[in-house]
């Protein structure tokens, strides 16, 4: 896939744990794990909206374009 998901970069990065993040959010933590490992299709702009506001970061820096060849 062409899209990488970096947000345990940015977790490790703010000292965040996955149960942490998914309690401020208010989302499952099964949830958060599939955006953190990449196997989701898909992310809705209110979570990744409350994922930039409780990180303190911008969208690329969770999520990055790498073309694929």
């Amino acid at each position: 896939m062409a899209i990488i998901v970096n947000l345990d970069v940015m977790m490790a990065r703010r000292k965040i744990s996955l149960s942490e993040l998914a309690s401020k959010i208010g989302i499952t933590q099964a949830n958060l794990s599939i955006l953190k490992t990449g196997k989701a299709k898909a992310i809705r702009f209110s979570t990744l909206n409350s994922i930039c506001s409780i990180l303190e970061c911008q969208p690329a820096d969770i999520l990055e374009f790498r073309p694929t060849e």
